[in-house]
C-alpha cells in the first residue's frame, strides 16, 4: 500500500497545484495558533513541502505588534532509541545528510516543538496516518512529554477509507490536505 501511494503521489500531474493549495490551507490553519516552536520535516519522495508556509509564519511573528520569536525545527534521528529530536532550521542554515540521506540541520540548537507537522503517505478517519513503516514518529510521540499537538499533512489521494491502525499507532490531533481540514471532521 505504501509503495502504491508513493508512486501515485510522484505521478500526480497536478502535484505543484495541489502543493500550492495545501500551502494556503496550512497558512490559514496557523492563524491564531499560540505556538512559537513548530517541528516539521524535510520533504522526500514527493511529499508536501511545509517549509515555505512555516518560514512565512516565522516572518509574520516578527511583524506582529508584539514581536514573537518563532522557531522551526527539523528532525534529527536518534539512532540508539530510533526516535527523533528537533533542531532549529532556517533558510540557509548549514545542512548535512542523516543515515537515510535526508537533509538535517547541522550543529543547530535542540528545540522542543509544541506543534508538530508530520508527513502522511496515507491517512484515515480518526486521525490515523500511514508513514514509511519505520515507527520513528510513533516512538517519538510516545516519548515526548508533554506531547505536542500533531498535524498530518498529505495530498487528497492519500485518504484511505479502509485503513486499520495497529495497536502502537497514535492518532494525530488534526490532518490537513489540499482540500482543507480532513480531521477532526467537526
Amino acid at each position: 500500500m505504501r509503495k502504491a501511494l508513493i508512486e501515485q503521489r510522484l505521478a500526480m500531474p497536478d502535484r505543484l497545484t495541489r502543493a500550492d493549495l495545501l500551502q494556503r490551507v496550512m497558512r490559514i490553519w496557523l492563524v491564531g495558533r499560540p505556538d512559537t516552536v513548530i517541528g516539521a520535516y524535510w520533504p522526500i519522495k514527493g511529499e508536501f513541502d511545509p517549509l515555505p508556509a512555516l518560514h512565512r509564519w516565522k516572518e509574520d511573528g516578527e511583524l506582529m505588534e508584539e514581536t514573537q520569536r518563532r522557531r522551526i525545527g527539523l528532525p534529527v534521528i536518534d539512532k540508539v532509541h530510533k526516535t527523533l529530536t528537533f533542531h532549529a532550521w532556517y533558510p540557509g542554515c548549514q545542512m548535512e545528510e542523516d543515515a537515510y540521506g535526508i537533509p538535517k540541520p547541522k550543529d543547530t540548537e535542540l528545540i522542543v516543538p509544541t506543534l508538530l507537522f508530520v508527513p502522511c503517505v496515507g491517512y484515515s478517519a480518526g486521525g490515523y496516518r500511514l508513514g514509511y513503516g519505520g515507527g520513528f514518529y510513533d516512538r517519538t510521540l510516545a516519548a515526548l512529554e508533554p506531547r505536542p499537538f500533531t498535524v498530518g499533512l498529505g495530498f487528497t489521494h492519500g485518504f484511505l477509507e479502509d485503513f486499520e491502525p495497529e495497536a502502537h499507532d497514535l492518532p494525530l490531533d488534526a490532518i490537513l490536505n489540499d482540500n482543507g481540514v480532513v480531521w477532526p471532521t467537526s
